[in-house]
């Protein structure tokens, strides 16, 4: 018996296979206008998915395609003309980067939150030149300077830019460049820090749930709660009690080592004062809400166990990164012996990154974050293939409106998605970074709205916000990068 999956699977190549035998009727009827002819032309070769456009008028169909585009002439003959990098001082430097065509059109991307600016300005001279609308092409050019972590930030600004090109040429959604849209509203979970006292914690769960409308929450639960009460820890003084996990200055700190190599263990004490606050949260929010915890510290397989089965029965929406997401054997010794969902995934690269963990089974749900898994594509099919295994996925995102918008139009093509990261709640000015361009505001009560009537990524910058909040580091405001033009490398990885 074929599971659902296949069947919905099945349904959409029928569908696909339907639709392109129609396109190509249409072409081929002597009655179709040139105009008409030509149209279906161009967008089967730049790769729209034109389910929807096929029984508009001619009239239409140039409407829906062009609007608020500005162009000189075909998107055929766009070219790159120019990469520009702006540091802003979302968590503490986070660059914009805008791609510039011959036509006036730009597209706009995000090297993820702590990556260097220089991973994309690198791959400037490798661009130029070439069509943006070629994205598929492009991404596999440049995607071998990306890797793990960070290092995928600068392949994944420029692919999230290509994407708001094209749509942007084409007049479409970038959910419609992805093969169509399952959803119109993105939920979206908020990322909720440690307060430093218990009323504090409260007020920001308060503000979230009540103020703000979310209807999922994430919270730290850290063993950094307990490095002032004394027989909760073992190991504790000889790794300052884990104040350093966020300490990244040293390649050899307890923020940089890996988590089966540092002794910290936790004592029933020290559990039993976790499981009291995840008891606290879930006592003030109920049951309606999930929560999904993370930044527990560095200690290995066997204490994540423990803690694992010390707060099972609060019913978590997931434990997040216990372990280093390399080790796929870890990772399936959790799930199977937890009944907590687990999730891993904010730091690999490529599909080819995520499938040891899914051909394994190792992990319940699957945790891309846009801005390093490979862009908008590359994460769509992270999802796909995480939904053939009976996987779910959810999305981490810590940056700019840029990269969260180019998540939201990824949720919306992917049908096994779960929830997306809004890691700024608390900052008043960050969704003023930009300006939507079609008619919905970017965030109602909880949800992303999916831009509807609005190309590309449906944003633009908002210059005077941007300037405000500009890294201390930065130069200047997407100053002109010539030193950048030239290629003086030879890239190939094979003889």
């Amino acid at each position: 018996m074929k599971s659902i999956i296949q069947q919905i699977t099945e349904q959409n190549r029928k569908m696909e296979s339907a639709e392109a035998e129609a396109i190509k009727k249409e072409i081929d009827n002597p009655s179709t206008s040139n105009d008409r002819r030509s149209f279906l032309k161009r967008a089967a070769l730049g790769g729209i998915a034109l389910g929807g456009l096929m029984h508009l008028s001619m009239e239409d169909t140039i409407a829906q395609t062009t609007s608020k585009v500005q162009r000189s002439s075909a998107p055929s003959d766009l070219k790159i003309t120019d990469l520009r990098v702006a540091l802003t001082n979302v968590l503490g430097g986070t660059a914009m980067i805008r791609i510039d065509t011959n036509q006036g059109i730009y597209g706009l991307g995000e090297v993820r939150d702590g990556a260097d600016p220089r991973y994309a300005l690198m791959l400037k001279s490798r661009l130029l030149g070439l069509n943006p609308c070629n994205v598929e092409m492009i991404f596999k050019i440049i995607k071998q300077f990306g890797f793990n972590g960070r290092q995928g930030g600068g392949v994944c600004g420029v692919e999230m830019a290509l994407w708001d090109l094209t749509g942007k040429a084409y007049g479409v959604p970038a959910w419609q460049l992805l093969g169509g849209r399952y959803r119109d509203k993105i939920r979206l979970y908020a990322d909720t820090p440690e307060g430093k006292s218990e009323e504090e914690q409260i007020a920001k769960i308060k503000y979230r749930v009540e103020d703000q409308g979310y209807t999922w929450l994430k919270m730290d639960l850290s063993i950094n709660e307990l490095k002032s009460i004394p027989g909760t820890l073992v190991n504790s003084k000889f790794w300052d009690g884990a104040t350093g996990q966020y300490n990244l200055n040293s390649y050899m700190s307890y923020g940089n080592t890996k988590h089966p190599f540092t002794q910290v263990q936790i004592t029933d004490k020290g559990l039993a004062e976790l499981a009291r606050i995840v008891e606290d949260v879930r006592g003030h929010v109920g049951y309606e809400i999930p929560i999904c915890t993370d930044h527990y510290g560095h200690f290995d397989l066997n204490n994540g166990i423990r803690l694992g089965k010390a707060i099972e029965k609060y019913r978590l929406a997931w434990m997040e990164d216990i372990v280093s997401w390399e080790y796929t054997d870890q990772w399936k010794t959790l799930s199977d012996s937890l009944e907590t969902p687990m999730l891993t995934g904010e730091d690999i690269y490529l599909l080819s990154g995520f499938k040891p963990l899914i051909d394994a089974r190792a992990v319940d749900i699957v945790h891309p974050d846009l801005a390093t898994s490979g862009g908008l594509l590359e994460t769509k099919r992270i999802g796909d293939y995480a939904e053939e295994h009976g996987i779910a996925m959810a999305m981490h995102q810590a940056g700019t409106p840029i990269s969260f918008m180019a998540n939201v139009h990824c949720a919306a093509a992917t049908q096994n998605f779960l929830a997306l990261e809004h890691h700024s709640v608390d900052l008043t000015w960050w969704e003023s970074l930009v300006k939507m361009t079609g008619s919905q505001p970017m965030i109602t009560k909880g949800f992303a709205n999916v831009p509807l009537d609005s190309p590309g990524l449906g944003i633009d910058l908002n210059e005077e916000v941007i300037k405000q909040h500009l890294s201390p580091r930065a130069n200047g405001y997407f100053l002109p990068t010539p030193e950048w033009d030239q290629k003086s490398s030879h890239d190939r990885l094979w003889s």
